[in-house]
């Protein structure tokens, strides 16, 4: 998925049962100015609205609001509920 010449690239990685779900666990991706964790949860096919309350969201390896608008570089996280011990 890419948005041609937006100079904007980020790293999406997905966890658990959305890695799986998705079969990658991580892709650089090209966006246009502006899209947020959330919009690109639609582009990706992760779901139809809004991202879950179940699954949290990490910009830079810290937790983040999905409706932040992301930044050249960024590593965004997608990460839903994990059990174990």
């Amino acid at each position: 998925m890419s948005v041609a010449g937006t100079g904007l690239t980020v790293q999406v990685r997905l966890f658990a049962s959305l890695r799986e779900r998705a079969g990658w666990d991580a892709r650089r991706i090209e966006l246009a100015a502006g899209t947020t964790p959330e919009g690109l949860w639609r582009q990706l096919g992760l779901g139809d609205g809004a991202i879950p309350a179940t699954v949290r969201v990490a910009v830079n390896q810290a937790f983040a609001d999905p409706h932040q608008p992301l930044a050249p570089g960024d590593e965004l996280a997608f990460l839903p509920p994990i059990s174990g011990g």
